[in-house]
């Protein structure tokens, strides 16, 4: 019944479609023997040139583009007002000799904010002419501020060149046209399948039952064939085919063909070993397949369960196609996130160096980037011991090292008797002979002896999930080829990769040669020590034979240079205590590294101070070059913003020397004009405009002054913060026109600001008037007027305090503005939209300093209405998909608001948001379903932590640039403070020089005593908060008793100090 219904639905399919066929029309929307009508769109820093040379046929418009600063975009685009079918597909021309760039096709709408693209990310650029073909399934909505993302209708046609390597290039292209296609589907008829031979009982039409218990089987050996008749013209992805066990073909071809008798070939398999065969075949067309029998691995015939025929989206990209195997495959045949759940990882690697690695939560580990990774497996018996049957338990330590702070991830797995610890460190000098170091660890916890097998898997895939697309796209990597050098060296792509412990026997094997875990469950091994495959997915398997007796263990380690290659890669054995040693080297480093301030707090605290240390040391990894960075993926460049606000961690920490070399490199990419680039990597500068950048800048140079004291840097920087001054003043001058003075409110509300920005890339959609952008631009006035008093250029200083006060009363002006037009009563995000965006509000607060001046009650409204929120959505009272750990800033604002609960509260919520947990670090974007597999931005995202840094730091310490006070203890919790070994923080960094502080519960007392190398500001200190906001019976200082206290605050006026506290 099933397979007539089937049947009838594609014959009215195919009605459908033959009707379409007679009156679709193909559309030639551009010869190209002209460029009449294409515009320029290119950023700054890069040239385009647009001539006509000769084409396919006649003449083709050639693009020359020039990546003059080595980042940013050029391309042509004109008008095509098209309206689009079910089904389309557009065609042209293309032939290139340019570096591998990214080459975009947009399809833009009529108001131009809503784009729609193929982006062909570090594209193959074809030499010859190559007929290209975009189907409406190739193209997806890129930005704007649309709800519906469906493209039913374009106005324009843009191809663009965006840089990826930069350098500079020239395109030909010719011939775009536009033809309908009819609808896609996935029902098609049931081919009929006929096979050269078959054995009695076993038909070829039990291929293609859907039953796995029925077989075909041929008559004879030698060559066979089986033939697919589509019934017409069908797309599709592939072919899998399930063998019968001991039946499988060794080597077999598959054919295409339009009409049965001319035959193309399209992919051929030898040898396969495996049950089961998942062949790709993208994006494939035809009606007959064939599929030739050539060698049958038993000597006599051949048998197949049953052939699938993939639909064409299931195969498209690499990660389709692993997914749709995974999907096919038992559990465990491919890492776990291919199964469609989310996974987690963090970070190893060495401070500057350009290359990181990457450790799954369980336990696989990403060796080279986009490339591929070392994946564990056990075998005790017949049961495989990976991913899909162990409950991964994740930690910061490895068996052996006893540290105060302990910066070693590690996954360790119990079962069968076993445990089994992963661990990675890394060492050396960075971008020289730096290495990753992978420690595993094996311990019998049962009375008796243990035999059991261990299994390292070379594979061409990534720690980095396939959900992940931002500049490095996750999933399938690669290895081209693998090869066993020698005992103990084997060769991936010619990366090394070392290994202690004799193992048992290598071997390596081709993607069609079967599935590695398969191979493992048989007892098998590839029958080679070498393989290549052009596919990219060649991998291999380390065997190793493993005895224990009752309570032993055992070590072997792999050794794997970040930038070495054979055979110019230094390739001596690496022994167990050589690597052992690397391996807790940088366990000490980091410890060392991180230690700066020393922290003597309860056991109730090691959760979040270990955090603090993790990420410092998680961005110093994160660092590449000079270049402070968020992450090492997708966030694999640096950002002012970022770069500004992880800079004042780390100062904040003790970490000095990074944060002048960053400030250095990155000024040094300022451009002529003044404006400062959005961002840096190693092509250079970033031309796209986000407008808070100018103001970070200048932050950062007079925060680092501000810890430093260094006149002499500073005086070097101030001809960047001069141009950087004198740019603002241009885009302020942009919104200071008669148009915005003279205008109604909900025009008046632009006057004087910046121009619109993505900002914070809070406004991707489409770019607005964010008062981020617009607070960070005061926090740089500010603090160039500072500087100009500390180097004493007073002409300066008039001029950047005019720009200032002006400046600032135009935006305290267009906050009320546009609170009015908007009918409001918090702080907006930006003028057009009257939002509600406290993440970027709390930057008024810190490091903007705005307090004292941001319109009351509506300030407290702001933070009021955002922990309204966080309530319910913590308790559970309202529906939430995902949230950004930027959140961590609304702790510090909290502390600044005197709410040290709430941010408590805050702090609690956010460490159990963790993931993993026991890692200490966060992704850019949390899920309300921890498995749900959506983008997370990078792991560790080091803004992200670098936000918990400082804001954790204003409970122990903060400037209050107000009223010029040192502010300690303002959020400290009651079971720190009655601890009954008191509680200490020591060499806390601040404007003023190093503090130090204890508090000690003494009776009905509190001795607070302040110590530290540091000048009093000019409004002393004030202790805020203690004892939750209680009211003392009495305060003395050094022994004299002082007044003028209050539940809140306590002032000090003299260092050292000791304070004793009654109630």
């Amino acid at each position: 019944m099933k397979n007539r219904f089937r049947k009838t639905e594609a014959c009215l399919l195919l009605l459908a479609v033959a009707s379409l066929s007679s009156t679709a029309q193909q559309q030639t929307l551009e010869t190209f023997e002209q460029p009449s009508g294409w515009t320029y769109n290119t950023s700054d820093g890069v040239s385009l040139n647009m001539s006509t040379d000769k084409g396919v046929a006649g003449n083709a418009v050639r693009i020359d583009y020039d990546f003059t600063e080595g980042t940013g975009y050029g391309g042509i685009q004109k008008l095509f007002p098209v309206d689009l079918p079910e089904n389309y597909e557009f065609t042209f021309w293309l032939r290139a000799e340019s570096p591998a760039n990214n080459f975009e096709i947009k399809f833009i709408d009529s108001t131009g904010n809503n784009v729609w693209w193929v982006n062909n990310r570090n594209y193959d650029f074809p030499r010859e002419w190559t007929k290209i073909r975009i189907k409406k399934r190739h193209i997806s909505f890129a930005w704007g501020p649309m709800e519906d993302h469906e493209l039913r209708r374009i106005d324009r046609i843009e191809f663009t060149v965006a840089s990826f390597v930069g350098g500079k290039g020239t395109l030909w292209l010719d011939d775009l046209r536009f033809e309908p296609l009819p609808p896609e589907t996935d029902i098609w008829p049931e081919p009929a399948v006929t096979a050269s031979s078959s054995a009695r009982g076993h038909r070829p039409s039990m291929i293609a039952d859907g039953y796995s218990e029925t077989c075909w089987r041929s008559r004879k050996g030698g060559k066979q064939s089986i033939t697919f008749d589509f019934k017409g013209r069908r797309e599709f992805g592939g072919l899998y085919i399930e063998w019968l066990e001991g039946s499988h073909a060794e080597a077999y071809d598959v054919l295409l063909s339009s009409d049965g008798s001319k035959w193309e070939k399209a992919y051929s398999v030898s040898p396969n070993r495996g049950n089961t065969s998942i062949i790709r075949l993208p994006e494939a067309e035809a009606g007959y397949m064939r599929i030739d029998l050539l060698k049958p691995a038993n000597g006599r015939t051949y048998a197949i369960r049953e052939i699938k025929i993939p639909d064409v989206r299931s195969t498209i990209t690499p990660n389709d196609f692993i997914m749709y195997a995974a999907k096919n495959s038992p559990e465990g045949s491919y890492p776990d996130y291919f199964g469609g759940r989310a996974s987690y990882w963090t970070i190893t690697g060495v401070s500057g160096d350009t290359k990181e690695a990457l450790i799954s939560e369980d336990g696989m580990v990403e060796a080279e980037k986009a490339r591929f990774s070392l994946e564990p497996m056990l075998k005790t018996g017949k049961t495989i011991l990976n991913h899909s049957n162990v409950q991964p338990l994740q930690g910061m330590g490895f068996p052996g090292y006893n540290g105060e702070f302990v910066f070693l991830p590690s996954v360790e797995w119990q079962h069968s008797g076993i445990r089994f610890v992963t661990g990675v460190s890394s060492g050396g000098n960075p971008n020289d002979d730096s290495h990753l170091c992978i420690g595993y660890r094996f311990e019998n916890i049962t009375a008796g002896p243990l035999d059991f097998e261990f299994y390292l898997l070379l594979r061409p895939f990534q720690v980095n999930p396939y959900y992940q697309f931002l500049n490095t796209v996750g999933g399938v990597g690669r290895i081209m080829t693998i090869r066993e050098v020698d005992k103990g060296l084997i060769s991936v792509d010619g990366k090394p990769v070392r290994l202690t412990g004799e193992y048992e026997s290598f071997g390596a094997s081709k993607f069609d040669e079967g599935n590695p875990v398969e191979m493992i469950r048989r007892g098998e091994m590839p029958s080679s020590v070498s393989a290549t495959d052009p596919s990219g997915l060649a991998g291999g398997i380390i065997k190793y034979r493993i005895r224990l007796e009752a309570g032993e263990s055992k070590e072997l380690f792999a050794v794997i240079p970040y930038h070495g290659i054979l055979p110019e890669s230094v390739t001596e054995a690496v022994t167990g205590d050589s690597a052992r040693e690397k391996f807790f080297t940088s366990a000490d480093y980091w410890n060392k590294r991180s230690g700066h301030i020393r922290f003597d707090l309860p056991p109730s605290a090691d959760r979040l101070i270990n955090t603090w240390r993790s990420n410092l040391a998680y961005i110093l990894i994160n660092k590449d070059n000079a270049g402070i960075q968020p992450g090492s993926r997708s966030y694999d460049r640096s950002w002012i913003r970022d770069g500004s606000l992880t800079s004042s961690a780390l100062l904040k920490s003790g970490i000095v020397t990074e944060v002048k070399e960053f400030i250095e490199w990155y000024a040094a990419h300022q451009y002529e004009n003044g404006k400062v680039p959005c961002v840096v990597d190693f092509r250079g500068p970033d031309p796209v405009p986000e407008n808070d950048s100018h103001g970070q800048l200048i932050y950062l140079i007079r925060e680092y002054f501000n810890f430093t004291g260094d006149t002499a840097f500073l005086r070097a920087m101030n001809p960047h913060v001069i141009k950087a001054v004198d740019y603002v003043g241009s885009l302020v001058a942009e919104r200071s026109t008669d148009h915005f003075r003279n205008g109604n409110d909900s025009i008046r509300a632009y006057y004087g600001l910046v121009p619109e920005s993505i900002s914070h890339e809070g406004y991707s959609a489409k770019p607005m008037h964010s008062y981020w952008d617009n607070f960070f631009i005061l926090k740089g006035l500010k603090d160039a007027v500072e500087i100009q008093v500390i180097l004493g250029e007073n002409e300066h200083r008039q001029r950047i305090t005019q720009l200032r006060d002006e400046f600032r009363k135009n935006l305290y002006n267009s906050i009320d503005l546009a609170m009015k037009v908007r009918g409001i009563d918090y702080i907006p995000g930006c003028v057009e939209l009257g939002d509600f965006d406290p993440t970027s509000t709390t930057v008024a607060l810190t490091p903007c300093n705005e307090l004292g001046n941001l319109p009351v009650p509506q300030v407290y409204n702001t933070f009021e209405q955002y922990y309204e929120f966080f309530l319910k959505r913590r308790d559970g009272l309202r529906d939430w998909v995902n949230y950004t750990p930027y959140e961590n800033r609304l702790i510090g604002s909290f502390i600044m608001l005197d709410q040290p609960e709430r941010a408590h509260e805050l702090i609690e919520f956010m460490l159990n948001d963790h993931r993993p947990h026991d890692w200490n670090h966060w992704a850019e974007v949390v899920w309300k379903d921890p498995r749900y597999p959506g983008f997370i931005g990078d792991m560790p995202h080091t803004w992200c932590g670098s936000d918990f840094i400082n804001a954790i730091r204003s409970m122990f310490v903060y400037e209050n640039e107000h009223d010029n006070t040192l502010v300690l203890a303002a959020a400290l919790y009651r079971d720190w403070i009655d601890y009954p070994g008191g509680m200490s923080v020591s060499n806390m960094p601040t404007y003023y020089g190093d503090i130090s502080y204890s508090v000690r519960k003494e009776g009905n007392a509190y001795r607070f005593s302040i110590s530290g190398d540091l000048h009093l500001p000019e409004g002393g200190i004030r202790i805020r908060n203690f004892n939750s906001g209680a009211l003392p019976a009495g305060v003395t200082v050094n022994g004299r008793e002082v007044t003028g206290f209050s539940g809140k605050d306590i002032r000090v006026t003299e260092v050292p100090a000791e304070v004793i506290i009654h109630y």
